[in-house]
């Protein structure tokens, strides 16, 4: 007899297979970076204060420097201070850097959002019509009882 409760086949095994594929080729070089990227800001961030942490991101390693981007020229001022904490960090991983190089990325602002557009007022024509329409409706007994205007 069969279990009621069936398992639902494993799917991880064929995208970290294709990503295992991927990353086997030279066209994989940038996955590969972005990943060491990201790795190195998961080891950097955390020794930023926790309000700096959740502004700032590791960007780039740009030969001996470390690029960090942050969202506003506050943290853009903050990060700056924390430079050598951060350069004698990536040190004591094995990076050869000598500089942080901060830069501001500020989001664009998009158009504030809409909510729905208040409904134009029905023509005298077009309210003639729809009576029309529930009239027949009623005629033929799938309509309203009543008349709804």
């Amino acid at each position: 007899m069969s279990d009621s409760r069936s398992r639902p086949p494993d799917r991880s095994a064929v995208p970290r297979a294709a990503l295992d594929a991927l990353l086997a080729e030279p066209a994989g070089d940038p996955l590969r970076r972005a990943l060491w990227l990201d790795e190195l800001d998961r080891r950097l961030r955390p020794l930023l204060a926790p309000p700096l942490a959740a502004h700032a991101r590791l960007a780039n390693v740009d030969g001996a420097k470390l690029v960090f981007v942050t969202d506003s020229p506050v943290w853009h001022a903050k990060l700056r201070l924390a430079a050598d904490t951060l350069l004698d960090a990536a040190r004591s991983i094995g990076l050869d850097v000598s500089k942080v190089t901060v830069k501001t990325a500020t989001r664009s602002s998009a158009p504030p959002a809409q909510g729905p557009r208040p409904a134009k007022p029905m023509s005298a024509h077009a309210r003639e019509a729809l009576r029309e329409a529930l009239a027949s409706l009623r005629e033929s007994g799938g309509g309203p009882a009543k008349d709804e205007s």
